[in-house]
């Protein structure tokens, strides 16, 4: 047994190397708040960490208190932050004495506070949600735009040109069965003046069938093709050509445009899906043809130049002639007459056709409806004003004017191709105008410096002078393709003129 005085010096030995910790969430053995103790290696610690409070919205300090024994590796955590951590948290120790952890005040590096963004600042939930706001509400507006734009341009299309709706065909038109021939219908329709209604003119559209194609032009191709029995033709125009396929459609249903010598109107529509689009005008078929292709075939006597000529003047008379009235009709200018665009008839009568380029002239509104480009027409038949463009466009006079020059030019081309003795070989051999001037298919420089620089016109045969019509004709042409639009002859003029002839021929005075 040991002695007593060695018991209690071991005794005291143990007491020196032990001391107490305050501790506080580190207890051992998940001990309630008090105290813990430590031997030698072992080390008091108070440590702090940054926690968030939902009351007062910030980080505040957190703090605990206990002892890390030496197996523990305690001298290893109190080298300075815990990592790695979450949140920040750093700790000091000490063993110096008891409850030393009490006095430690460790300070953890506080995270910053991201500031709260301003309403303008693009972090900010209420700017998004304003920009938002604002991005979508424009969206809608603009696809709104453009929705009514659309709906808005269709019915002023349709308003114009008097196209396909289905409500208005029956208001603005009486009903009217399809049935019997073409000239029964137009008879049918003729009080409107401005050909038939469109109901009927998209049901005979539908049941068109085509035949074969008889010619192809700059705007479009012409087909030979049959509406119960009768023989059309239907002019199919390019996709690129909506605009002229609509002022031709307009020209066309015109109040009072039907006339003997204009080619007559039948009907015009538009057939396509998402994919494509035709556009068909269908109007009276004449089997001759043009007067281009017809006068290359055959030659003329003078009662057949007369009556070409006299019906050729007679529609463009109809054609420059303001209507007054109630229903009356707006004087027209072609500005694209020339051979190619003249029909020759079965019973030796001409008429004017291709009005894709034609201008009205409303008298009230004192407006034309002209597109800004000066050089309009087929340059071979352009007058002098056109090809140096001191022509007035707002003028409706100026384009009257540059008709009668293109239209001398085509009388021309008629005369050349009369008949002046009693041999058949009498008869020049078809040309165009100017062939011995320019190219086939001259520049606009080429006619300019012919026509305005050179001033030179078509040459007129001295055996002319040996028929009245070929002499009557030779002093129209004269005056009508001056340099001077003023001096030029109207085409009610000539008219008369050649009401005034005598010949074998029975022309009818409109």
């Amino acid at each position: 047994m040991m002695p007593p005085s060695r018991r209690n010096g071991k005794r005291r030995v143990r007491k020196q190397n032990v001391k107490r910790c305050y501790c506080e969430g580190h207890c051992p053995d998940n001990q309630h708040n008090g105290t813990c103790e430590i031997r030698s290696g072992g080390v008091c610690f108070t440590s702090v960490e940054a926690v968030y409070d939902d009351v007062q919205d910030r980080d505040v300090p957190f703090y605990t208190y206990g002892c890390f024994s030496d197996d523990e590796r305690g001298l290893m955590q109190c080298k300075g932050h815990l990592v790695p951590h979450e949140q920040s948290k750093s700790i000091q120790c000490c063993n110096d004495k008891d409850m030393c952890n009490l006095g430690l005040k460790p300070t953890y590096p506080e995270r910053p506070t991201p500031e709260a963004p301003s309403f303008g600042s693009p972090d900010s939930l209420p700017f998004i949600i304003l920009l938002t706001t604002i991005t979508f509400s424009l969206t809608l507006v603009l696809l709104i735009v453009a929705v009514v734009f659309v709906k808005n341009r269709k019915k002023e299309v349709q308003r114009k040109f008097g196209l396909y709706t289905k409500n208005y065909l029956a208001e603005k038109y009486p009903k009217m069965e399809v049935h019997g021939p073409l000239t029964s219908l137009i008879e049918q329709s003729s009080g409107s003046g401005s050909g038939l209604p469109i109901l009927v003119q998209r049901t005979i559209s539908k049941q068109i069938q085509m035949t074969h194609s008889i010619g192809k032009g700059r705007y479009g191709e012409v087909w030979l093709a049959k509406w119960r029995g009768t023989k059309v033709a239907v002019k199919v125009f390019f996709t690129t050509e909506e605009q002229s396929w609509f002022r031709e459609t307009e020209i066309y249903q015109t109040v009072l445009m039907r006339h003997d010598n204009i080619l007559g109107f039948i009907a015009a529509d538009i057939n396509g899906t998402a994919g494509w689009t035709q556009m068909l005008l269908i109007t009276d078929y004449h089997e001759n043809g043009s007067l281009y292709d017809y006068l290359q075939d055959h030659t003329l006597d003078s009662n057949s130049l007369h009556l070409m000529s006299y019906t050729i003047a007679s529609g463009l008379s109809h054609l420059h002639t303001e209507i007054f009235g109630t229903k009356g009709k707006p004087a027209i200018a072609h500005r694209d007459i020339k051979s190619k665009n003249i029909l020759v008839k079965r019973n030796g009568e001409c008429c004017i056709a291709d009005f894709g380029l034609a201008v009205k002239f409303l008298s009230d509104t004192k407006e034309i409806d002209v597109p800004p480009n000066v050089r309009s027409g087929t340059r071979r038949y352009m007058a002098p004003e056109l090809l140096d463009k001191s022509i007035d466009m707002n003028n409706f006079g100026a384009h009257k004017m540059a008709d009668m020059y293109a239209f001398a030019l085509v009388l021309w081309e008629m005369s050349r191709r009369c008949v002046t003795g009693d041999k058949f070989k009498d008869a020049d051999d078809y040309a165009v105008p100017y062939y011995d001037c320019v190219p086939s298919d001259p520049s606009f420089e080429d006619m300019q410096q012919v026509v305005c620089v050179k001033k030179i016109r078509p040459q007129i045969p001295r055996k002319w002078d040996s028929e009245d019509i070929l002499q009557t004709l030779s002093k129209v042409m004269q005056e009508c393709w001056h340099s001077n639009p003023a001096v030029r002859l109207t085409a009610l003029r000539v008219k008369k003129t050649l009401s005034k002839l005598d010949t074998d021929t029975s022309i009818k005075i409109m």
